[in-house]
This record gives C-alpha cells, structure tokens and sequence, in this order.
C-alpha cells in the first residue's frame, strides 16, 4: 500500500501518547520527521519514536520535501499561524482540535487549503470511531424516533501548570473540552444551530473553569452541555456522559470521550433495553488512514471543512455569551 511520509510540528505530550502510535499502526502512513522548538528536544523524539528526520524548527520540516502532510499538535493559538504556513508550503494537513479560534480564521485555513490544492483536516480522532458511526446508524434508522433533547458533558481535572490555564494560548475548558461537546452534538442533530445560551465561572487567570451551555436548533430539537476543569489537580480523574433522547426512546452512554476497545451504550424504548457492544480500533490511526484515503482517493473526510466551520460558529456563540 502506498504511504504518505508524515512530520510532526512539535513535541506535544498528544502527539506522543496518541498521534504517533496512530501513524504507525496506519497502514497508509510513515512516521518521517520531526519539528522541536529545539534541535536537542527533535532529537529526543526521533530517537525514542524512530523518526527518519530531525529539524530544530517549525520552518525546517516544511521545506522537506519528502514530507507529504503533518500534524499540528501546537497551542491553540499558534494553529492559524502554522496551519496557513504548512499548506502554502504544499503540505496537507491535520490539525489538532480546536482548528481555531473563531469560525472566521477557520474559513481562512479553509481557503488556504483550496487555493493550495491540498487537504486539511481538524483533529477529531473521536469523530472517525465505529462507536460514533453505531451512534448515528441508530438515530438515522429511527429507532429512538426523532432526537429532541441531547444531554452531554466532559469534566476533567484541573491544572498546576498547563498552557490551558492562559488566555493568549487559547486556553480554558470550553476550547480544550467543550469542542468535544459541540461536535457530538451537531453529529447527532440534522440542523441549524437557532440560539445559545452559556454561563461560565472563571479563573484568576482570565480563563473558564468551567461552562456550562443550552443551544436550541432550528427543528425544535435541544441540547445541554457542561466542560470544566475542576476535579482534583491532575489527579487524572474525569467523568463524562451522553444522554441522548427522542420521541420514541433513548441512548444512554458513559463511555468517556475519544476511547478505543469494547464500548458500549444502551437503548432504552417501549421493547425494552438493548445493549450496542462496539470494538473500536485506536482512533487516531483511523484519522491518519481516512486523510490518508482523502489524499490518495479523493474519499470525502469525515471531519469535512463545512462541519468544522458550523462547530466553529457554534463555538464563538458559546464564547461571546460567557464574555470570553
């Protein structure tokens, strides 16, 4: 099978644990090179993960030309800068979620990305899951009727020392975990968002603890959504939920998001309860495979510019009503 070479920009704790064991169980993908703030922190990398190449800046890999796409795992405010960078230099790219931060600098990326001929794609790997397609098999086929309310949240610990807790880093629980939220929510809801309402608690620093919204879709349907980063300081404790309701029955779900192995949710209706048990794959090693089909078969991406920019509107709504 053919195989694209990727590079990595930045030596990021997600590529480390999530991105690069996905690229190598891919079966269309080749872990390449490697981009650090420094020579010596590339080097680390690519001796410990098997990187062909090691470059001690961002500027470096993106004249490779061996490098066919890379994955940009930086802080959220750095994804416009590098993203538009990468794509001029004719490279496709996978940035790591939130694509930005507004819908208007998404549409900019987007445009970059046509006017160069190449893809990009944000990072969901959650989005590429067998679990979520099983999700949206059942609502689709109608066996909860027509879904009017969806209850979801993601609460995760809070943090010493983490580019999170600033604000010029596009920091805060709603970009970091609230985009989680968001697109499960336009996954499972077939319309427009209509209006948003959002309440938030902030920290010292300028950045939400937590937010909690309401959003209400052209259909009549709702949702309701609560992130935060208030359990014990990293403790690695978290809880999630999805709650998913419609005129005929419900999905109940306390899978945590972005998980891989034996899942399972259930299904609640007049016939009773059944139970979907679902084997999912590592998650990002189906995200680097589909943008690999992308490029090599024109597939259609599952994370596709105009979803991403619907999420990112979705996004600046909940942003403006908690003042951030």
């Amino acid at each position: 099978m053919e195989k694209i070479k990727w590079g990595i920009l930045g030596t990021a704790n997600i590529a480390r644990w999530a991105t690069i064991p996905g690229i190598k169980l891919a079966r269309n993908a080749e872990l390449y090179a490697i981009a650090g703030r420094s020579l010596e922190k590339a080097k680390s990398f690519a001796d410990e993960y098997g990187f062909q190449k090691y470059y001690g800046s961002y500027d470096e890999i993106l004249k490779d030309s061996e490098v066919q796409a890379v994955y940009i795992p930086l802080p959220n405010n750095l994804h416009k800068e590098w993203v538009i960078k990468a794509l001029k230099a004719k490279k496709h790219v996978l940035c790591e979620k939130p694509l930005a931060l507004n819908a208007l600098e998404a549409e900019e990326m987007f445009a970059a990305a046509k006017e160069n001929g190449v893809h990009l794609m944000e990072a969901y790997a959650y989005l590429h899951s067998p679990y979520v397609q099983s999700l949206k098999d059942d609502i689709k086929i109608g066996i909860i009727g027509e879904v009017d309310f969806i209850d979801t949240a993601f609460v995760t610990q809070g943090y010493k020392e983490d580019f999170r807790l600033y604000k010029e880093f596009g920091g805060g629980a709603f970009y970091d975990l609230g985009c989680y939220c968001t697109t499960m929510i336009l996954s499972m809801i077939d319309s427009d968002v209509e209006s948003v309402k959002a309440c938030a608690e902030f920290s010292d620093q300028g950045v939400d603890n937590i937010t909690t919204g309401f959003v209400r879709f052209k259909n009549g349907a709702r949702a309701a959504f609560n992130v935060g980063m208030i359990l014990g300081k990293n403790t690695n404790s978290r809880f999630d939920r999805l709650y998913i309701h419609g005129s005929k029955g419900n999905i109940r779900s306390e899978v945590e998001y972005n998980q891989s192995g034996s899942l399972s949710y259930k299904i609640f209706t007049e016939k009773g309860i059944t139970e979907r048990k679902i084997e999912v794959p590592q998650n990002y090693s189906l995200e680097i495979e589909q943008l690999g089909r992308c490029i090599f078969n024109n597939e259609l991406p599952f994370v596709s510019p105009e979803f991403s920019i619907k999420n990112a509107k979705f996004m600046d709504a909940v942003l403006k009503e908690i003042g951030f």
